[in-house]
């Protein structure tokens, strides 16, 4: 078993390890967070027709060309198009056609004139201005072409991806089956969120926040419940996680009397392949795989140094057997807002926020960078990357930042 890599060394091993999961069928309405096992063409084009892009008029814009507040022209409706409908017949010169949102548009006109920029005049319409051609018109296949790929295998699929694929009558969809995460912990202190906290018991909350990250990410969390400090209650719930694709443990994997996991691992099959990383938090990560195919995960017990590493190592890992074509945190560069230093050999992740200030981010902490205060890590946007060979970084040094926080760039904006 190797022991001490460096963070990079980890996050290669864990990649090449990680296999993708085989490809499924599934409703569109249960496709969420799951990534395309195969690119997605349309079959049309979208809209199929030039249409209207507002409720109005069609008109042909050279009949509108001398049109002024001063000297209007009145043309007559001569037919109606709703949405899904079709024209009647092409439209004339000198002739307009009431349309509405949608509803293409007739052979004939090449513009739409908004319904509010209109006067009725009886049959008649008055258009006080001229208009451009193709003004509100949206044009055949401005949204997709026939043959045109669309979605690339390995797009998570979000709302947005959902419609399209809706819009292109995709009933059922290829994704990457979801992970099952068997999710585990251990240790006669512990109890659960409703348990007897008598006697400086600690509640289970990595079972928790890690089953919660799993759902984020679209993977499908089992939890296990705890373990007691006896290598037969560890044995019996590790038995029970043999047919998960992972099992992610905060059950110890360590060298201390009563850390039970390695043996039991070793003799349910599993293969610690290294111990050890070189980063704060989270120095006591584990991995191994079963004969099986399994990946097992023994995250360190303090709950911010479980979340970090998970972040950097499961979290990847579990995307990738997803098929996701995005399996790590995105980052943005930010100026320090405060000096850090550290005794150089491990990578730290520090917790920060970021304030916008005219054109860069500025990062700092959120106070005590204890692997026990998870308060400090829900307040942080992001992990600060202390590199492994510095000692100290400067305040206003430029560093690299891995975003936290759902959803941060569409509410803070995009990085600069």
């Amino acid at each position: 078993m190797k022991r001490d890599l460096s963070v990079k060394e980890a996050s290669d091993w864990i990649q090449e390890a990680t296999p993708r999961l085989p490809a499924e069928m599934v409703s569109l309405f249960e496709s969420l967070g799951q990534s395309l096992a195969e690119a997605v063409a349309s079959p049309r084009d979208l809209p199929p027709s030039d249409c209207s892009a507002m409720d109005g008029f069609a008109v042909r814009a050279e009949d509108l060309v001398r049109a002024h507040s001063d000297q209007p022209v009145d043309l007559p409706v001569v037919f109606e198009i709703a949405a899904g409908g079709s024209p009647a017949r092409p439209l004339a010169a000198g002739e307009v056609a009431r349309i509405f949102t949608g509803a293409p548009l007739p052979r004939g006109a090449d513009a739409v004139v908004r319904q509010e920029d209109t006067q009725s005049q009886g049959d008649r319409i008055r258009f006080t201005s001229a208009v451009p051609p193709r003004e509100h018109v949206r044009d055949a296949g401005e949204d997709m072409r026939r043959g045109e790929e669309v979605l690339r295998a390995g797009a998570r699929l979000g709302a947005a991806e959902i419609g399209v694929l809706a819009s292109l009558g995709r009933s059922m969809v290829a994704v990457h089956r979801r992970p099952r995460v068997a999710i585990l912990s251990g240790g006669d202190e512990l109890v659960e969120v409703d348990g007897d906290l008598n006697g400086d018991r600690i509640v289970s909350s990595n079972s928790y926040s890690l089953a919660a990250r799993c759902r984020e990410l679209g993977a499908q969390p089992i939890y296990l419940g705890i373990s007691k400090d006896d290598p037969q209650s560890v044995e019996n719930q590790f038995r029970a996680a043999l047919g998960a694709d992972c099992v992610v443990s905060s059950a110890g994997v360590s060298v201390g009397d009563h850390d039970h996991v390695r043996p039991v691992l070793e003799k349910l099959g599993c293969n610690l392949e290294f111990w050890g990383v070189k980063m704060k938090p989270g120095y006591p990560l584990a991995f191994g795989r079963f004969d099986g195919g399994g990946l097992v995960f023994g995250l360190p017990g303090n709950p911010v140094s479980a979340f970090v590493t998970f972040e950097q190592f499961v979290r990847p890992s579990l995307l990738k057997m997803m098929g996701s074509e995005r399996c790590f945190l995105a980052s943005i560069r930010a100026r320090l807002g405060e000096p850090l230093s550290k005794k150089v050999g491990r990578m730290h992740f520090v917790r920060v926020r970021l304030v916008r200030e005219g054109q860069e981010w500025i990062a700092t902490t959120t106070g005590n960078q204890s692997s026990g205060v998870m308060t400090s890590l829900a307040e942080a946007d992001g992990l600060l990357i202390f590199p492994l060979e510095e000692e100290n970084l400067n305040e206003g040094a430029s560093v690299e930042v891995q975003i936290l926080k759902r959803n941060w760039f569409s509410g803070q904006g995009p990085p600069l």
